[in-house]
Parts: C-alpha cells; sequence; structure tokens
C-alpha cells in the first residue's frame, strides 16, 4: 500500500462515508446546516438531491453524528437509515421497526404502525427527535413515497414528532413533481441540490483529506498542475476526486514518484477511463449554494429556539479533528 510511502495512518481517498473525512466546501456546509435545521426545528420534511458521487452519503452520516453527538441531558434521538429504498409497504415497516429498534411481535400492520407512533410520542414527550433518512430515495416507488407521507400525518398540533429526510438524484425532484405526488410536495420545508466542487474547493478538500489521514509532511503530494487536471476530468465530483487521487498515489508509490505530476493524472485518467466533459461551465461562488424553505424563502431561527446551527457544525467538527493545511 502507499500510505508508508506518503508517510500516512490510513489511506485518504477511500470509497466510504466516514464522517471524520467529511469536508465543509461551501454546498456541503450549507446542506449539513440545513438539513440540521430543519431536524432540530421539527419541520418535518427536507429534500436533497445532488449529481452521483457528489456527496450526499457521507452528508448525511456527518448530519446523524452531530444530531447524535447533540442528544444529551436526558433529550434523545431515535434514527433510521434506509440505505435500500426499494422495498413494497409491509417491507419499508419492517424496516423501520428494525432500524428504529422497537419491539414487536405482531406481524399486522395496525401493531406495528400502533408500536412505532408510541415510540414517536413517547421520544417526542422526552424532548428528543425522531428521524428518518431515506438514502437513493430516488428509487422509491410512488406507493413508498405514499406511504412515507402517510407517518408524517402524525402530529401533536405543535410539531411534527418524525423528521423525514429524502436523499437522491435528481430524478428524485421529478417523481416529486408527478401530479399524484403533489400531498408529498406541498409537505417538503427545505429543498436543497448539493452541487460540486469549484477548483479552490477541490483543493482544500484534497488538503483536509490528506491531513485527516495523518499527511504531516513538507512535500506536499498534489502540486497545482496536477489538481487543475484532476479538476478538469472529475468536474468536482468527490467521488471522482477520490478515485483519481487514490488512483495517482498508487502510481506515485509504484514509479516512487512523491510528488504527483500531470503526467501520472493523465495515466490515472487512462486506467480509470474517464472523459473529460468540455461543456461544463464555471461554478460561481457562493451563488449557487442556497438553503430554502418551502415557500422559497430562507426560514430563521430565533436565539430562544435553538442555538445556531452553524456553531453546533463547527464545535462538532472540531472534536473530531484539528485545522487542515491551507
Amino acid at each position: 500500500m502507499y500510505t508508508a510511502f506518503y508517510h500516512l495512518r490510513e489511506e485518504p481517498f477511500k470509497l466510504t462515508s466516514d464522517p471524520r473525512f467529511f469536508h465543509l466546501a461551501e454546498p456541503h456546509a450549507i446542506a449539513l446546516s440545513a438539513l440540521i435545521e430543519a431536524v432540530m426545528r421539527r419541520q418535518g420534511f427536507m429534500v436533497l438531491t445532488g449529481q452521483i458521487g457528489v456527496g450526499k452519503t457521507i452528508l448525511l452520516h456527518t448530519a446523524l453524528q452531530i444530531l447524535t453527538e447533540r442528544a444529551s441531558g436526558g433529550k434523545p434521538l431515535a434514527s433510521a437509515f434506509i440505505l435500500n429504498p426499494k422495498l413494497s409497504r409491509d417491507e419499508f415497516l419492517e424496516t423501520l421497526l428494525m432500524e428504529f429498534e422497537i419491539p414487536c411481535t405482531s406481524t399486522s400492520k395496525p401493531a406495528r404502525l400502533a408500536a412505532l407512533n408510541r415510540m414517536l410520542q413517547n421520544v417526542q414527550r422526552k424532548g428528543g427527535t425522531s428521524v428518518l433518512l431515506v438514502d437513493e430515495a430516488h428509487l422509491l416507488s410512488p406507493d413508498l413515497l405514499e406511504e412515507i407521507r402517510l407517518l408524517s400525518n402524525a402530529d401533536t398540533h405543535q410539531e411534527k414528532p418524525l423528521q423525514i429526510v429524502l436523499s437522491g438524484q435528481p430524478e428524485l425532484l421529478g417523481l416529486l413533481q408527478r401530479p399524484d405526488m403533489r400531498a408529498v410536495l406541498q409537505r417538503i420545508a427545505r429543498n436543497y441540490t448539493l452541487r460540486p466542487l469549484s477548483f479552490p474547493e477541490l483543493r482544500a478538500y484534497v488538503a483536509e483529506r490528506l491531513y485527516a489521514a495523518g499527511f504531516r509532511e513538507a512535500e506536499y503530494p498534489f502540486p497545482t498542475p496536477a489538481l487543475e487536471v484532476i479538476f478538469r476530468f472529475s468536474k468536482g465530483v468527490p467521488r471522482l476526486i477520490n478515485l483519481l487521487c487514490d488512483t495517482c498515489m498508487v502510481i506515485g508509490c509504484k514509479t516512487k514518484r512523491p510528488s504527483i505530476q500531470v503526467d501520472m493524472v493523465e495515466e490515472a485518467v487512462a486506467e480509470l477511463k474517464l472523459v473529460e466533459m468540455s461543456t461544463a461551465e464555471p461554478v460561481k461562488e457562493s451563488v449557487m449554494a442556497q438553503a430554502y424553505s418551502g415557500n422559497g424563502t430562507r426560514a430563521a431561527l430565533t436565539e430562544s429556539e435553538i442555538d445556531s446551527t452553524i456553531d453546533v457544525i463547527i464545535e462538532a467538527m472540531k472534536r473530531r479533528r484539528s485545522s487542515p493545511m491551507e
């Protein structure tokens, strides 16, 4: 492995959803803030979309870890994380009970729903939060979306006891805009599309992942020309960035070249069979990343309602790692 060659504790560009490697670039920081804020304000429904590999799943795992860290003082967090939503209605309900760790020996739907509602109300009475996160939500059937909508109908006239986050590829928006999905669409309090990274964000992303993996050496392995080629072929998509950087470091280790050069990136591109997409437009900083409430305006938190969401995020991140290299 190349970890010893580059003086690393572990591989920095693994294709996993480890929150330790979550990078707070502008689009991801705003999406994370919007998601946590929506859950903490008991807004009910949030939708997160983005193209393949843009970082939706790691964002969900990071949000769940932060929410778990905040659950203290007798205020519990109950969570269910659905990774494969291609389920029937009965399978979905059974999965919910398992994820929420709700004991229910009955196989009847009314009994299972009653057990679920008792758990939600119990958590709510304790001042806690129950959250359902559905990844790959673009694969949901209309029937299952309707089932989720019905679950969201349970409330106490004050707040929603179940917070629901649907995360998926852009096709999810098309599914929600179908005429028969109007009732679901009207319940969405937040809708955020996660964009790829700009070049400055890519540079910081690579540096932070190296730092999180233990890199402290003087000779930085990714000079600007190499990063420019990586950006050209990845278009700022984190999964492609990870694939290219990992392959480059394998090549660097094999050839005993600690500094990644353009020809090594081109070799990695050829090995991965990536094609340059010349039609992509440059990303505007700070303009594309916006978090909206259901009516198109940003929902503000009052000081009495909750602590600053951004402060919560920053403090959680500080506990897990030091500041990365510039």
